[in-house]
């Protein structure tokens, strides 16, 4: 086999996770076409066939399966190399990959991420808010946060905070509808939900394990689609308090009466945990944290900054 150039098993490593070309280069910050480019080459430089293409994505051939268990070693072996020899066990310097679900990423720890970043120039955060689990097995990422606690040994697991969940919905909307009192009074509502069958995590709360005998006229994937839909006032949706307190239009229904709560895991693998640009970042978002846990649990409206 000719000389194989490690970006190119990259590309392969992306692709092979994510099963889709566009995804894949979302994620990497690669166009498709350079993907496509550097994925052909690397199947011309091994002489096989790496993926089946169709309209569902790409799947691994019998051939890319065995190539996926040889480079997954090649790259844990590559970062504790680069981690030794850089001194990444002292260092505040390097990348950080975080795994988070998506309306925690996007309105909590994207600001506090990049507070952190200020602080330390040298280290560069890649933040995943996805609607969907960060497999740290396959090394998606070096840290996550998640909603379910993992039960595997394998991983350092720290609970990261407590945060709440209210119905919300527009002034507006509660002004033309049937007025609610109790919760009795939510079926005869109209509710935006997840779909059913695409909940990606056991802790994750719905209709269905709620007010099961709602049915949702509209329903979706994202916690953010659902967001918007709920400011544009088409109807009502459990969101999070600390996406729901920060929107100017939207009110929580029955707070007093409602109290729905789940918790944030903070994961990374155990050799992982001890890079010392993730040890600071793991401790800075305990603190974050623990300074919110009013705001995360609808007490208050107001975020706590650290400077560190």
């Amino acid at each position: 086999m000719k000389q194989v150039d490690w970006d190119d098993f990259r590309v392969f490593l992306g692709l092979a996770r994510a099963h889709s070309a566009l995804e894949a280069s979302e994620v990497m910050g690669m166009n498709q076409s350079t993907l496509s480019r550097r994925l052909r080459k690397l199947e011309e430089t091994i002489g096989a066939k790496l993926f089946d293409r169709n309209s569902h994505g790409h799947h691994l051939t019998s051939a890319g399966h065995r190539l996926l268990e040889h480079v997954e070693k090649l790259e844990t072996t590559l970062a504790a190399v680069e981690a030794d020899v850089s001194g990444d066990s002292v260092a505040l310097s390097g990348d950080i990959r975080l795994g988070t679900t998506e309306g925690f990423g996007s309105f909590f720890l994207a600001p506090h991420l990049a507070q952190f970043c200020t602080s330390h120039p040298a280290i560069t955060i890649d933040l995943l808010p996805l609607p969907r689990h960060v497999n740290l097995s396959r090394h998606e990422a070096d840290a996550s946060v998640t909603i379910d606690r993992p039960t595997t040994d394998s991983f350092v697991t720290a609970k990261l905070a407590d945060y709440r969940l209210l119905p919300y919905a527009t002034p507006a909307y509660l002004e033309r509808h049937a007025p609610i009192r109790s919760v009795t009074d939510l079926a005869g509502h109209r509710w935006i939900d997840y779909v059913d069958d695409l909940i990606f995590a056991d802790q994750q709360v719905t209709l269905r394990k709620w007010l099961p005998s709602v049915k949702p006229f509209l329903r979706s994937t994202s916690v953010i689609a659902q967001y918007q839909a709920t400011r544009s006032g088409l109807g009502i949706a459990l969101l999070p308090c600390f996406m729901g307190n920060t929107a100017q239009d939207l009110v929580p229904v029955l707070p007093q009466e409602i109290d729905i709560t789940r918790s944030f895991w903070l994961v990374a693998p155990a050799e992982r945990r001890e890079v010392a640009r993730i040890k600071a970042m793991w401790n800075y978002l305990r603190k974050v944290a623990d300074a919110n846990a009013g705001f995360l649990m609808g007490r208050t409206t107001a975020i706590q900054w650290l400077y560190e």
